[in-house]
């Protein structure tokens, strides 16, 4: 009778495992690229109930009906009134070739067109950028809005809450959103004292399990915004926190100070996102004030994420990629690229275009990086110039593209910023900007050492075995 029974529920768990296999492999590939659903797909079928539970937590990437909503709410005003507000600095920025379809696709992927009479400052030094943010919001008059990732309660985070109680002590109106997760810490420790000093603090895609308005745990909002009075605004990797604070690594980012119209766009993402998650309408027309030429350099923001149907970021730079003709520079600490990002390296490396890819040596996450290691043959042998970077992490995001087109933001090039993540980046069509960005490219290069495919390929076994075993998770990753 014992062994009835155990042949009974033996023969359910089996019949169990296989419906769960055959049901998912229906399911999961739909609206899924290839590569996610194979590593899905291979999860269930070596331990279908892991693969199940997991994939019910992280396997789509929705977002709630509320965000989604606000989203297109957002969007459709845009749509309708953004020649209202962008229409006078409308421009169309020199640039040849097939780079005009580039430009013309990233209108139709995001909500802003090209706007002009900017100027554009970079800032590679740490402590710098820290500083002159603060120093802009010391003499802010109306308005200062943040979104960070990462907000610590740390001397960093601290600096910049007491610019801010400063601002607020002089009626200024202050309004910070840190991401539920990224600011765990400082949401608990550091946030209600700045409420009690009279800055608005919200969490950005906030978790808790069992509210309707909850976030998927992994999807985070991963922007680095700072817009000031509506004319000056920050963008790029940089976050509020102390360039040490992971033990034993030094980070190294690189950040654009905007001042013009552009910071208007940027102020359109960050009222987009608090308008998501404080529920709080802000139209007043000092949110966009008219704006006098700061320059003459033609930007766009991209923005990017989940609640897009497009992957923004990674279609942009895909076609820029395709219309490359001489010279492409890469800086990204991930890198787990899609089969259409590698495949445009590649082709741009076959049509004669010199393609560099700055990573660095260091990493702070164990699985990204040996997932990451695992692309490096490949990349080797297709002719791509891979360059290491010593000592830091260089976490800073940016590509250039030939001396036509510049990409600053928050964005990795990995399936999670694409994909999961809400992002920002900067679309720069400046050839001084560029000069100047190339200039960083150049110190990379020099505090680099330059990965060859013979060395690389010398690495121990094991290395190649736990690499090639990280891949066939990269797009959950």
């Amino acid at each position: 009778m014992a062994d009835q029974h155990f042949f009974t529920w033996a023969a359910l768990h089996v019949t169990a495992e296989w419906v769960i296999r055959l049901v998912m492999l229906v399911y999961v590939p739909q609206r899924r690229t290839p590569s996610a659903a194979r590593s899905w797909l291979l999860l269930i079928f070596i331990f279908p109930y892991v693969g199940l539970v997991l994939y019910s937590i992280f396997g789509r990437a929705y977002l709630s009906r509320d965000r989604l909503a606000a989203q297109e709410r957002a969007s459709q005003i845009l749509r309708t009134r953004g020649s209202e507000i962008f229409g006078p600095y409308a421009a169309r920025p020199d640039v040849k070739g097939m780079f005009t379809q580039a430009v013309t696709l990233a209108e139709k992927l995001g909500d802003f067109g090209v706007v002009g009479g900017n100027a554009v400052e970079l800032e590679a030094r740490y402590g710098a950028a820290i500083d002159r943010l603060i120093a802009d919001i010391d003499v802010a008059v109306n308005h200062v809005h943040l979104v960070y990732y990462i907000f610590a309660d740390d001397e960093t985070g601290r600096q910049v809450a007491d610019a801010l109680a400063r601002a607020v002590g002089r009626g200024v109106a202050c309004r910070v959103l840190m991401d539920g997760q990224g600011s765990k810490r400082a949401l608990r420790t550091l946030a209600p004292k700045m409420r009690k000093s009279g800055i608005a603090v919200f969490a950005s895609l906030p978790v808790h399990f069992f509210r309707r308005k909850s976030a998927r745990f992994d999807l985070r909002n991963h922007r680095k915004i700072a817009v000031i009075d509506g004319r000056v605004a920050y963008i790029g990797s940089q976050n509020i926190v102390n360039r040490d604070f992971k033990r034993g690594i030094i980070y190294e980012e690189l950040v654009a100070r905007v001042t013009g119209p552009a910071a208007l766009q940027l102020q359109a993402v960050f009222l987009t996102d608090y308008f998501a998650e404080s529920g709080e309408k802000i139209g007043q027309p000092e949110m966009f004030p008219q704006q006098s030429p700061a320059g003459t350099t033609a930007v766009q923001a991209l923005p990017s994420g989940p609640g897009y149907p497009q992957a923004n970021a990674q279609r942009l730079i895909v076609s820029l990629l395709h219309a490359a003709q001489s010279r492409v520079v890469i800086t990204t600490p991930y890198f787990i690229p899609d089969e259409a990002l590698l495949d445009a390296m590649k082709i741009a490396v076959m049509r004669g275009v010199e393609l560099h890819l700055i990573v660095s040596r260091t990493a702070d996450q164990f699985l990204v990086c040996r997932a990451q290691h695992s692309y490096y043959d490949e990349l080797l042998q297709a002719g791509v110039r891979l360059h290491l970077y010593r000592e830091h992490l260089l976490h800073a995001k940016h590509l250039s593209f030939d001396d036509q087109v510049a990409i600053i933001g928050s964005s990795n090039l990995d399936l999670r910023s694409f994909l999961l993540n809400e992002e920002i980046v900067l679309i720069v069509h400046d050839r001084q900007v560029i000069s100047d960005l190339c200039s960083v490219q150049e110190r990379y290069f020099v505090e680099s050492d330059e990965l060859h495919l013979a060395d690389w390929r010398a690495r121990p076994r094991i290395r190649k075995v736990i690499e090639n075993t990280a891949r066939l998770v990269d797009s959950v990753l």
